[in-house]
């Protein structure tokens, strides 16, 4: 599966996972079979907060899932509207959420579970 992880800096398989996929500078899309990485930057980063356009974000790049930290509703919503996955990892590196996912240990995130705003105090994964 082609897997989209938001990261800072790429650093490969090192890369550390970002807190927030609307606001991170850019993502990295790894393949989960071959552990294959591939950057890409985030052509939506300056969205008007609360208005994440996932898919300008990943400039049209087909994706099967992506894992965050924290993600805020917009987002879930476009994402899921798009049939691209969101499932949540506590993991610090890509190499870790991406061995978590192929465990099956992540839970999917869905609107009830989004960030209520970015940086609220109510969404753990900053």
């Amino acid at each position: 599966m082609k897997l989209c992880i938001p990261v800072a800096e790429n650093e490969g398989l090192k890369s550390v996972v970002y807190g927030h996929f609307g606001s991170a500078p850019l993502f990295v899309l790894v393949d989960s079979e071959t552990m294959a990485v591939e950057p890409l930057a985030n052509r939506d980063q300056t969205h008007v907060h609360g208005a994440c356009n996932p898919m300008r974000a990943l400039a049209g790049r087909q994706v099967d899932a992506v894992i965050v930290g924290g993600i805020g509703p917009g987002a879930v919503n476009g994402l899921q509207r798009a049939g691209i996955a969101v499932y949540q990892s506590p993991a610090q590196t890509l190499n870790e959420a991406v061995a978590q996912f192929n465990q099956g240990r992540l839970p999917k995130i869905g609107l009830e579970n989004a960030c209520a705003a970015h940086h609220d105090d109510s969404c753990e994964h900053h």
